[in-house]
């Protein structure tokens, strides 16, 4: 197809025109239909690419997505996280995790520079403090789940929750991780609180701040397995010498407060954390033995002819 375009736009005579020789125009038609050849040529080239197999190994695995020393510089951001280990994690890691609804101990108002510019009723604030909590518990969920866990569904944990009359933080508290394991399912449950759930605005700079701390507890015997905190600052600095450019500098910074920056700070907050905690290669291969068993069962059970019903009346 590629040569029949070629020798259709070679061949191709353009008209001839007043002041134009005939010569002229031809060679201009011919070096513009072999410009364009060579053009779709390349283009159509470029999708013969080689056979590429999945189950590939990965290049920075871990490290992908988690802020090195000049991320943070470059972004202004001077938050840390700390997640410490049980010794015993890597070798008896928990396959299936249920994310228990996370509590917000702020204030649940807007707060900018630690002064509340909103003032909410009890109500309002009930509200609020439980929509910045999910916020954090679903982005937790979602950095878990692409790993090598188990995660429990949330609208299932808290249909199981509310069931039994489990709606503050205070009775959560009081079950043990044993028994919430047995009515979840799961080998461990995430706790976790929001700490930090502010603004800065500073003219020439402006931040949210997200702070969170979580721990993942055995449901088997109740130990600590994981244990993290630490807070992300989506921050803008804009420096600026004289006061044309301090007003508009102060100006721009105020767009730094958007919601959507607020949305990036929560996510790699909880993203920050789950990078920190190591593979289980034993999990993994547990997961993958498990799926390979499940897989050779149902096919064993469709291989099998379906029982022949016998008619009421036939001989036995």
């Amino acid at each position: 197809m590629r040569v029949r375009l070629a020798k259709t736009l070679l061949g191709y005579r353009g008209v001839r025109g007043k002041g134009t020789s005939l010569g002229g125009g031809r060679r201009w038609t011919r070096s513009w239909a072999l410009a364009a050849t060579l053009m779709l040529w390349s283009c159509t080239t470029g999708n013969n690419y080689e056979t590429r197999p999945f189950f590939q190994p990965e290049y920075d695995l871990q490290s992908h997505g988690r802020k090195t020393l000049l991320d943070r510089v470059v972004e202004t951001d001077p938050g840390s996280f700390t997640v410490k280990l049980a010794p015993a994690y890597l070798q008896d890691a928990p396959e299936r995790i249920a994310v228990l609804p996370f509590t917000d101990v702020g204030s649940a108002e807007f707060v900018v520079d630690k002064i509340p510019l909103t003032h909410h009723t009890h109500e309002e604030r009930m509200i609020l403090a439980w929509t910045h909590a999910q916020r954090l518990r679903r982005a937790m969920q979602g950095y878990l789940s692409e790993r090598e866990f188990a995660l429990a569904n949330l609208y299932g944990i808290d249909a199981v929750l509310k069931d039994r009359g489990i709606d503050t933080p205070k009775k959560l508290a009081q079950v043990p991780p044993q028994e919430l394991g047995r009515w979840l399912g799961v080998d461990a449950v995430v706790y976790g609180e929001v700490v930090h759930y502010e603004a800065y605005y500073l003219f020439l700079g402006a931040a949210w701040q997200v702070g969170i701390r979580m721990r993942v507890v055995s449901t088997r015997d109740g130990s600590t397995l994981i244990e993290a905190s630490g807070s992300r600052w989506d921050a803008q600095v804009l420096p600026a010498l004289d006061l044309e450019d301090i007003a508009i500098n102060s100006a721009q910074n105020i767009l730094q407060l958007r919601d959507i920056n607020l949305a990036r700070a929560e996510e790699e907050a909880c993203r920050e954390i789950v990078k920190r905690i190591p593979l289980s290669n034993r999990l993994r291969e547990n997961v993958e033995q498990q799926a390979l068993a499940q897989s050779e069962a149902s096919a064993a059970i469709a291989s099998d002819p379906p029982p022949v019903p016998q008619h009421p009346l036939s001989p036995r």
